[in-house]
C-alpha cells in the first residue's frame, strides 16, 4: 500500500513565502485601489502575454549556473534592431513581426557569443558582469543609432530619422504591427459588463516556448546545463566543455530576449528608441524572483506566477497610492522599490548561502 505524502502547512508556507507575500501585497493593493476585478483580469492577461517571454529567457542561464542574466538587455537591443528595420521599410502585419524576429536572430547570436565569452572570463561574478556589460552595450547601441544612422548606415526615412538626416528619433510609432498577433485569433470572454479578448496566438507562442524549455532540459545539452549549474569542476572532469556550454546558454537566452522585446513592442505599439530596453533585465529578474525562483533555481511555474504577481502590483499600485496618500506617484515609487528590493534580497541570500557552504566545506576539510 502506497502512503500518500502528508501535507505540511508550515513547509508549504516556508517554501512559497515570497509568492504568498506578494500575493498578499497585491490583494491589499487591489482593495486599496478599488479597481473592478474584471478590469484587473483584463490588464493581467494583456501584461502576461507581452512580458512572459522576456521572463522565460532568464531560465536557461540560471540552470547553467550563471545566475540572473542582466545582460539580456543586449538581446532586447537585437530585437529592437529588427523592429527598426521593418519600420524603415514600412512592412507591417504578421509578416513584419516575423521579419523583425528573423532580422534580430543574427545580432542576438553574435551578441550572445560575445556575452558568453566575457561571462566565461568572469566565472562567479556573472550577474554584476552582465549588469555592467548591459550599460556598456547601451552606450554602443546609442552611438550607432545617433551617429551611425544617416552616415555609415544610409537610412533616409524621414518618419524615423531626425531632421538633420543623422540619428533616429527618440520615439517611433509601431501601429503597423500593434496588436497584430493579439488580434489574429482572439477568444471573446464575457466578465460581467466587461468583454475580455484573450490573445490566443501570443499564448500559443508562450506555450511553445515553455515546451521548448522543458524539451531542452531533457536533452543532453540540458543535462549539461544542470551539471554545470551544480558544479562546474565536476562537470569539466566528466568531459563537458563548460565554456562552450555556458556560451550556448547565453546565446539561447539572448535570442529569446530579442523575441520577447519584439512581442512587448507589438503589444505596446510604440518604441522609445533609446530607453525601451533599459529596464528589461531588472523587471524580468524581479518578476522571476517574486514567483519563488532563486539565483540558482528557476522553473516555468516561477516565471508565470512571478509575472502575474509582479504585474498585479504594477496595475493596482498607482491607484492604491492615490487613494491612500493622495498621490499616484507614490505607487510608482513603491513598485520600483519592490523591483530593486527583491533582487537585492535574493543576491544577499545567495551570498550568505555560499558563505555558509564554504565555511562548512572548510570545517569538513579541517576535520578530515
Amino acid at each position: 500500500m502506497i502512503n500518500a505524502k502528508k501535507f505540511n502547512l508550515l513547509e508549504f508556507l516556508k517554501k512559497n513565502s515570497v509568492p504568498l507575500l506578494f500575493l498578499a501585497l497585491g490583494m491589499l493593493g487591489w482593495v486599496a485601489s478599488g479597481q473592478p476585478i474584471p478590469m484587473v483580469i483584463k490588464e493581467l492577461v494583456d501584461r502576461l502575454s507581452r512580458n512572459l517571454i522576456l521572463v522565460l529567457s532568464l531560465i536557461i542561464p540560471i540552470t547553467a549556473g550563471m545566475g540572473l542574466n542582466f545582460a539580456m538587455v543586449i538581446g532586447a537591443m537585437a530585437g529592437q534592431f529588427g523592429l527598426i528595420f521593418i519600420k524603415a521599410i514600412g512592412l507591417g502585419g504578421v509578416s513584419g513581426v516575423a521579419l523583425a524576429a528573423a532580422f534580430s536572430i543574427p545580432f542576438a547570436i553574435l551578441f550572445g557569443i560575445g556575452t558568453g565569452a566575457i561571462m566565461n572570463r568572469a566565472k562567479g561574478k556573472e550577474m554584476i558582469t552582465g549588469l555592467i556589460l548591459g550599460f556598456f552595450a547601451n552606450g554602443l547601441y546609442q552611438m550607432v543609432l545617433l551617429a551611425g544612422i544617416g552616415t555609415v548606415i544610409p537610412l533616409k526615412n524621414p518618419e524615423i530619422v531626425l531632421k538633420a538626416g543623422v540619428g533616429l528619433k527618440n520615439s517611433m510609432d509601431f501601429s503597423l504591427i500593434n496588436y497584430v498577433l493579439d488580434r489574429l485569433i482572439p477568444i471573446k470572454v464575457q466578465l460581467g459588463y466587461l468583454v475580455l479578448w484573450i490573445p490566443l496566438v501570443p499564448i500559443i507562442l508562450v506555450g511553445l516556448l515553455c515546451w521548448f524549455i522543458v524539451f531542452l532540459q531533457k536533452t543532453k545539452l540540458g543535462q549539461n546545463f544542470r551539471a554545470i549549474g551544480q558544479d562546474k569542476h565536476i562537470a569539466e572532469v566528466a568531459g563537458i566543455n563548460v565554456d562552450r556550454t555556458r556560451t550556448i546558454a547565453m546565446v539561447l537566452s539572448t535570442i529569446l530576449a530579442s523575441f520577447g522585446q519584439i512581442m512587448f513592442i507589438q503589444n505596446i505599439g510604440k518604441l522609445q528608441t533609446y530607453f525601451s530596453h533599459e529596464q528589461v533585465g531588472l523587471f524580468s529578474a524581479a518578476a522571476l524572483l517574486i514567483g519563488g525562483a532563486t539565483i540558482t533555481k528557476a522553473t516555468i511555474g516561477n516565471a508565470i506566477t512571478g509575472t502575474l504577481l509582479f504585474h498585479l502590483l504594477f496595475i493596482v499600485s498607482p491607484l492604491a497610492g492615490k487613494n491612500l496618500f493622495g498621490d499616484a506617484q507614490i505607487g510608482e515609487y513603491f513598485r520600483s522599490f519592490i523591483a530593486y528590493g527583491v533582487i537585492a534580497v535574493a543576491i544577499v541570500l545567495y551570498a550568505m548561502k555560499k558563505s555558509r557552504a564554504k565555511s562548512q566545506q572548510d570545517s569538513d576539510d579541517m576535520a578530515s
